[in-house]
């Protein structure tokens, strides 16, 4: 974090772009029962509400756009807060509350990832114009309807957009090596892990900081580099 505010000081600039586009995908398939739903939900809303997450929201002068969204099988996605530009704690606040309010949607019977990413590509397509793009996934299982990840990153527009995911473990153990191996997608792509959705809010707090963050280093590392 020295490092961070250093530069942060060094290369400060008036707010002028949007510097990260985020999506945040909810899993609501049936593997996802109603306590573990809320805890997903509710989790979430404390991250946001978290002071590291705070500060890592507003850590650059340059605003980020939040949208969150649940997903299950290939017809269930749906938008549980728009896009938003989290340009003070008051408007990150009122993201919070609007998730901490949703209820879920339909219960759908598969997995659908390959869909959801495409859900979430799509929507990309109307975020602000940012520098950055990433699509945070989170999931419990691997993907059992439709086409694959693989396919969907094949087929629509990722080439800007990084993919991180936050893998949900349960009984197999196996949900991380599967989103490491055939989700995640772009330079510097990672998955956190939750041990069970009890553990999802503590996950999903070291998730948002590490990318919030990293980013913001590599366009200073960027700046100092064509500054010579």
């Amino acid at each position: 974090m020295v490092r961070l505010a250093a530069l942060l000081a060094a290369f400060a600039q008036p707010a002028e772009a949007c510097r990260l586009a985020l999506a945040i995908g909810l899993d609501t398939s049936v593997s996802v029962d109603a306590d573990e739903d809320r805890l997903q939900r509710q989790g979430l809303a404390n991250a946001l509400r978290a002071d590291e997450v705070r500060q890592a929201f507003l850590v650059s002068p340059d605003p980020v756009a939040l949208l969150v969204y649940e997903w299950s099988d290939r017809d269930q996605q749906r938008d549980l807060s728009a896009w938003t530009l989290i340009t003070d704690l008051a408007t990150l606040d009122a993201v919070a509350a609007e998730i901490e309010r949703s209820t879920r949607g339909a219960v759908a019977q598969q997995t659908a990832l390959g869909f959801a990413l495409a859900y979430a590509a799509q929507r990309m397509e109307e975020a602000p114009d940012c520098i950055f793009q990433t699509i945070d996934i989170v999931g419990d299982g691997a993907n059992n309807q439709g086409f694959s990840p693989q396919t969907a990153y094949a087929t629509m527009a990722f080439d800007s957009v990084i993919v991180n995911a936050l893998a949900v473990e349960t009984e197999d153990g196996n949900t991380t090596q599967y989103f490491t191996d055939s989700v995640i997608r772009g330079p510097g792509s990672f998955v956190e892990t939750a041990m069970g959705f009890s553990d999802f809010e503590a996950a999903m707090r070291r998730k948002l900081v590490r990318e919030l963050t990293s980013q913001v280093l590599g366009r200073a590392d960027q700046i100092t580099a064509d500054r010579g």
